[in-house]
């Protein structure tokens, strides 16, 4: 028989089970301060990585090694007659026959080492990438739903050294003295790519999985859609970027604003058929650099002037970084163009763009996920 029961005693008066505080954190977070660390290392690597690239293409070197060997090639030749043999393979390819027919064995064991150790990083690069996946991974320290995102890294590392053979090959085709641009610019898109990658995990990382959903509930929508189109405008600008680097066009038209006294340059579209000036005429591809640098610059302060309104100081600071480093990459690109693009300009040049891809990520980060601030803005 049921026993009697008071009006005031508390209905459902059990023990209620709450969420205790950090449960989100606290489950499947894995290591992610220590796998934030092992991304910044890859981050520095594929920057490094970028950098000793473009000093490969400025110096000639890339065709220097004529196989593609992803083992074996990590040893260079270490006797008189490898040598010997490594330069009779070059000596087979158009480069040499036609721009370089006499260099000296010396002087092909400088063109070598760029190439070689362009490479070997890469190389370094997989490997560092291979073991803290795999220690990570076998320790179970990988945060839930982290592990298909760092194989994904993996994944674009293995297809960027396909993609840089690919490039490399078109080099040693007949009547070809460099690479072609158009696969120059998809090797450095991809670099971009990877790096933007590692550059957004590691913002990722770098706060709770709680913060970030409570971050998300503030994002600033309208700013993140604009952040996103300006990404979109950066990285057309760095393949151009590429293009112009794939065909010297940066020691064309040493003159600023205008092109051989004339908004375009001479004879834009003689190639035929018309798609060709689009990658290979000197003057054009320049030109597609500059207005493309110009629009980039426009829609920056665009975007620039919308993060002001923002109430949030992180978010303005995030943005005001971004248009400082444009401002000076436009700045230094007029340089390079003016001085005919020498390898110390061209590097630092593309050095910025590095630095401004990492800015552009970061605003958005901060519009997707504000940073939290209190009524003082501290």
């Amino acid at each position: 028989m049921a026993t009697k029961r008071s009006i005031f005693e508390e209905v459902g008066d059990k023990q209620k089970h709450v969420a205790a505080p950090g449960a989100i954190d606290a489950r499947g977070q894995g290591a992610r301060g220590a796998i934030r660390i092992w991304l910044m290392v890859l981050f520095a690597l594929v920057v490094v990585m970028i950098a000793v690239g473009g000093l490969t293409r400025l110096t000639d070197s890339g065709l220097s090694i004529t196989e593609w060997k992803p083992v074996t090639g990590a040893m260079p030749p270490t006797s008189d007659a490898a040598w010997v043999d490594e330069f009779d393979k070059y000596r087979a390819i158009p480069e040499y026959q036609l721009q370089n027919k006499g260099m000296t064995l010396a002087q092909f064991k400088v063109i070598y080492w760029w190439e070689w150790g362009h490479r070997q990083l890469g190389r370094v690069i997989g490997l560092v990438w291979a073991a803290g996946f795999v220690f990570f991974l076998t320790a179970r320290k990988i945060p839930t739903g982290w592990t298909s995102r760092l194989l994904f890294i993996g994944a674009l590392g293995g297809l960027q050294g396909f993609i840089g053979w690919w490039m490399v090959s078109s080099g040693l085709e007949e009547g070809m003295l460099d690479v072609a641009s158009y696969r120059l610019a998809t090797h450095l898109g991809l670099a971009f790519v990877i790096l933007g990658f590692i550059a957004w995990y590691i913002y990722r990382l770098g706060r709770t999985q709680a913060a970030l959903l409570k971050a998300r509930r503030s994002v600033d929508a309208g700013l993140t859609r604009l952040s996103s189109v300006l990404i979109a405008v950066a990285f057309l600008q760095i393949l151009i970027g590429a293009l112009v680097a794939g065909i010297d066009a940066g020691r064309a038209y040493p003159d600023w604003p205008l092109m051989a006294g004339g908004i375009l340059p001479p004879q834009p579209f003689d190639l035929v058929p018309l798609w060709r000036n689009f990658f290979e005429d000197d003057g054009l591809v320049q030109f597609m650099h500059r207005t493309t640098g110009y629009l980039l610059f426009l829609f920056g302060m665009l975007v620039w002037m919308r993060a002001r309104k923002s109430a949030n100081q992180h978010t303005r600071f995030a943005f005001n970084a971004v248009i400082a480093i444009m401002l000076l990459q436009m700045l230094l690109g007029i340089v390079t163009v003016i001085y005919s693009a020498p390898w110390h300009f061209a590097i630092l040049h593309q050095f910025g763009a590095v630095i401004l891809w990492a800015l552009i990520l970061r605003g958005r980060f901060v519009a997707q996920y504000p940073i939290p601030q209190t009524i003082r803005g501290t």
